[in-house]
């Protein structure tokens, strides 16, 4: 079983540039965790999967599937070739959905690879969840029953902010797993996403993982950058 940790997001447009910055950390004794997004795995496929993996990192590999349930089902049976570490779906695709996509994922010797479900995207506030999507409920109260439905479909968490760990947590039992994006150092810009907080802060909140970006692989020094999210989140 995994964890608790952070994880890159490898959000690189090629391998060349994804390798580049990887070894920056081969003398590191710890290898990161990475989170491959729909940029790399749609510009290099499958084969860049196997790479990293070779290398020696753990793998995210983040597509957030969302379709009619036998089209997942057949996605993430497809996706399970893969030695990959966790992957995930829109919990918004409803119960069957995340059903089908379980079953799928799971080989024929009973092993797959974790399976968690994003609730809503860090980018989505609740002033355009309502307006825009229509939907009536508070995004805490979104969060909270889709992370229920994607227990109920037998997942083994979800994708949420940082500032909704907890209430989920709460909802759905410690070993549930949350995994936060929109995690930001104290003394960095925000970017795109509007519920964040720090490293520190997402640890003392719930979180199991954090998947952090810019503020890593845009820094002047991602290796100092890794290390000191490492120390924050896990306390080492």
């Amino acid at each position: 079983m995994l964890k608790n940790d952070v994880i890159i997001a490898c959000d690189f447009k090629s391998a060349e540039d994804t390798f580049k910055f990887l070894d920056l950390f081969k003398d590191e004794e710890r290898k990161p965790f990475l989170k491959i997004g729909m940029e790399l795995y749609y510009a290099e496929g499958p084969a860049i999967v196997r790479e990293i993996k070779r290398r020696g990192h753990r793998i995210f590999l983040d597509l957030k599937l969302h379709d009619i349930p036998n089209t997942v089902k057949k996605a993430m049976s497809v996706l399970s070739r893969l030695d990959v570490d966790m992957t995930n779906v829109h919990a918004s695709g409803t119960i069957d959905m995340m059903k089908a996509a379980l079953e799928g994922l799971t080989r024929e010797d009973g092993t797959r690879p974790l399976l968690i479900a994003v609730t809503q995207l860090t980018s989505t506030s609740e002033e355009r969840m309502q307006q825009e999507l229509l939907i009536g409920a508070s995004i805490n109260d979104t969060i909270v029953k889709y992370a229920q439905n994607t227990k109920a479909a037998g997942l083994d968490g979800v994708v949420c902010s940082p500032l909704e760990a907890g209430m989920v947590k709460e909802a759905c039992g410690k070993e549930f797993f949350t995994i936060t994006p929109g995690v930001r150092f104290a003394d960095g810009e925000v970017g795109d996403q509007v519920r964040v907080t720090t490293p520190a802060r997402a640890r003392e909140i719930g979180s199991d993982f954090i998947v952090v970006g810019r503020p890593i692989t845009a820094a002047a020094d991602p290796v100092a950058a890794y290390r000191r999210c490492v120390a924050e989140f896990l306390g080492e």
